[in-house]
């Protein structure tokens, strides 16, 4: 009977997305999911977002209901991290010594937060970002606002704490390696627009800029040392300078590793019988032939359905053009696309970086393989379509606010 099991490593999106099609598809024998934390499988965006800002409570990040497991006779296993796979005998080994039989099993341990070897990085007050229980500390330091923020990390996760910590009231000096945040990720025409936005509600930056030491006091932070010899006041330092998937069952268990876990467009490892989604995954796209990994939460969500279809013998594949969204002070962004494509490639404006709200398109070889929205609603399914549709496009048109984006799919 073991050996009938589905078996999930992970309790994220991707994994509990995976329980849940399999049982949604008709699945009917044994599916066990295992969960690191001690907490139900949860979405992570509103953790940056609505939930640190207080504006969303625990039931509304959680994947599905407590209950829902129960009911659906999925066995889950929270506090119960994966100690080791064997991929020949088709066993997992927990932390606790349990081994547990599978027939098809689903990697989707995610990611974790890069750390630095900084001077001080130990200190109370110093924190990296990643989890609910981040999130709520988080929020318990800044909420009462008045406080000294120093962000180290100038990508979108930077960018969104630097939001929330500001909305709360604190002082925020945000340092990052680049010129301008975000450039590295749409270029720094469009970092200078999110950069205008928080230098508007008060946030200071240093850029580029590192930190060299943490300097503390009594075991509590209260400053960073700049490379540049400044020395800035912290009361709460923030390391965000990115994840790196979190390979380390798959690389011992001797699976395909780079840059995450190799799969293919149905998200098969190496392994017979050995799937990857969500973070952890680096899978084969059809639409480029290239591998992508996606830290993004519509990856995890598409990559569970798929996972799951493929355990179950189903012609399935990880096709859907990816994207994202942030939120940071007045500004909701939606982005979908393949940054990969984007490099070298300044985008084509549709509307008012002035105003704050338009859509910035990158188009390859007269193809649109990105598209990045500002504050508006109900355009990103069109932008999907015209990238995965291969849509060729006039440049004129595509800039015309008044030319609506579906009639460019007649094209």
């Amino acid at each position: 009977m073991a050996q009938e099991r589905m078996l999930i490593i992970g309790g994220g999106l991707a994994g509990a997305t995976a329980a849940k099609t399999l049982r949604g598809d008709g699945y009917a024998g044994p599916v066990t999911l295992l969960g690191a934390e001690d907490r139900i499988p949860y979405i992570r965006p509103p953790l940056s977002k609505e939930f640190l800002l207080g504006k969303a409570d625990k039931d509304s990040v959680a994947v599905v209901g407590e209950d829902w497991y129960q009911e659906n006779d999925v066995e889950l296993l929270l506090s119960s991290p994966a100690a080791g796979i064997d991929p020949a005998d088709h066993t997992v080994r927990l932390a606790s010594g349990r081994k547990i039989g599978y027939s098809k099993l689903l990697i989707a341990t995610g990611a974790l937060p890069r750390r630095i070897p900084l001077p001080g990085a130990d200190l109370e007050g110093v924190m990296t970002f990643r989890t609910y229980e981040d999130s709520l500390r988080l929020r318990s330091l800044l909420e009462g606002g008045g406080l000294s923020v120093v962000m180290i990390g100038s990508g979108w996760i930077g960018m969104e704490l630097a939001a929330a910590a500001r909305t709360y009231g604190n002082q925020v000096t945000l340092l990052g390696l680049e010129d301008i945040p975000l450039s590295a990720a749409i270029g720094p025409e469009l970092g200078e627009f999110f950069q205008q936005l928080h230098t508007a509600q008060g946030v200071s930056f240093r850029l580029p800029a590192s930190a060299a030491e943490i300097v503390g006091k009594d075991g509590r932070a209260t400053a960073v040392r700049t490379d540049s010899g400044e020395t800035l006041p912290a009361d709460v330092v923030i390391v965000a300078v990115g994840v790196i998937p979190d390979m380390a069952l798959a690389e011992s268990a001797g699976l395909a590793i780079k840059n995450g876990i190799l799969v293919d467009a149905g998200l098969n490892a190496s392994a017979p019988d050995v799937l990857a989604a969500g973070d952890v995954a680096n899978a084969l796209h059809p639409f480029t032939g290239e591998h992508h990994r996606s830290e993004h939460w519509a990856n995890a969500l598409n990559g569970g359905k798929v996972a799951a279809k493929s355990m179950l013998g189903q012609d399935a594949q990880l096709d859907v053009v990816p994207y994202f969204y942030t939120d940071q002070f007045s500004v909701s962004m939606e982005y979908s696309g393949f940054p990969s494509l984007t490099v070298g490639i300044p985008p084509l404006i549709r509307g008012s970086l002035a105003d704050g709200s338009f859509i910035a398109f990158w188009v390859r070889e007269g193809e649109v393989v990105a598209g990045m929205s500002v504050n508006q609603r109900r355009v990103q399914k069109p932008i999907k379509a015209l990238i995965s549709g291969r849509v060729r496009v006039g440049v004129e048109q595509l800039s015309d606010p008044g030319v609506p984006l579906e009639e460019l799919l007649q094209a």
